[in-house]
């Protein structure tokens, strides 16, 4: 203790700040033990380029992605002794594309991206985190009958995009699992049967070939009063027999670990009293990766990170 499976930097990621070598001097200065260093992966329309890589080919993204993958092993190597630096990467599903490419990324690659944080930003192509008029636009995207019926409609989408996702990758870390409610908090998956059927639909899959579930503490400088995901989705996951891991999904070194000073609070209150983690592995996983997940020994609040106080 403490771990984190999902961050980013400035230098590989035009929405963060900061230099990769800084994400990890900082995160040992606030002496984590493990850190996933876990960029997202290329995309491949321009299209689906954000605001901020208007100047930027898609062949200049591949390239990016590809020199985080040899700065984030120089960096495991050269800090070893001092923390376990683990190399992923975060998915991106806007279209088929995306899933067919990353199937040949993760072949070309082999060993050299150790897991994955299985994620979606998008629905019908739009991304729905970006900020409250795109997610707006991607709510409207959906044609219905009745307006009532588009919320369930948008998350219909978004879950069933996770579902293919988990099936064909089997990610290591289920990323930000709630993230279709970044704008709706107080959204409650009970309130629509057949989403919250699809909410656990998903979760099983997960939770029957051994994923991890982030307990992501972004969301609260996102203003939620949870982590990601919130209580309801918490609930199921246990019901299942899923199990838990904790990340910061910092976007450079200002945010490695933080809020985690919440999480205490907010773990007790759901009930999560088990964490786990990854390390890696001799033996592969059902993914074929060789990494694990490990249950900490102990009662991860006696760490002195936790009674220090964390950022």
């Amino acid at each position: 203790m403490p771990h984190s499976h999902h961050s980013h930097s400035g230098q590989f990621c035009k929405h963060a700040s900061g230099m990769l070598e800084d994400v990890v001097q900082e995160a040992i200065r606030k002496r984590f033990q493990v850190y996933g260093l876990t960029e997202h992966v290329p995309r491949y329309r321009e299209v689906d380029l954000y605001p901020e890589e208007s100047e930027t080919s898609l062949d200049a993204l591949s390239n990016q992605f590809n020199k985080f993958l040899v700065e984030a092993h120089r960096l495991k190597s050269l800090y070893a002794s001092q923390i376990t630096l683990l190399i992923g990467l975060e998915t991106e599903y806007i279209t088929d594309l995306d899933l067919v490419r990353l199937e040949n990324l993760l072949e070309a690659l082999g060993g050299r991206v150790e897991y994955i944080v299985g994620s979606i930003h998008h629905v019908n192509g739009i991304p729905i985190d970006f900020d409250l008029p795109t997610y707006q636009r991607a709510l409207a995207s959906f044609t219905v009958e009745r307006e009532e019926d588009r919320q369930e409609a948008f998350l219909s989408a978004y879950l069933d995009a996770q579902y293919d996702l988990i099936r064909r990758f089997k990610p290591e870390i289920v990323g930000h699992f709630d993230l279709c409610r970044l704008y709706t908090p107080s959204l409650r998956f009970g309130d629509y049967p057949a989403i919250y059927e699809k909410v656990k639909r998903n979760v099983q899959f997960a939770v029957n070939y051994g994923a991890l579930f982030e307990i992501n503490a972004a969301a609260f400088r996102k203003k939620w009063n949870t982590a990601y995901p919130a209580e309801d989705v918490v609930e199921i996951i246990h019901s299942l027999g899923g199990r838990f891991a904790l990340s910061d999904d910092s976007h450079g070194p200002q945010a490695v670990g933080l809020n985690y000073h919440r999480l205490p609070e907010y773990l007790k209150t759901v009930g999560i009293f088990e964490l786990w983690y990854l390390q890696n592995s001799t033996t592969p996983n059902a993914a074929g990766r060789t990494i694990q997940a490990v249950k900490l020994d102990g009662e991860w609040l006696d760490h002195d990170f936790w009674r220090e106080g964390s950022t």
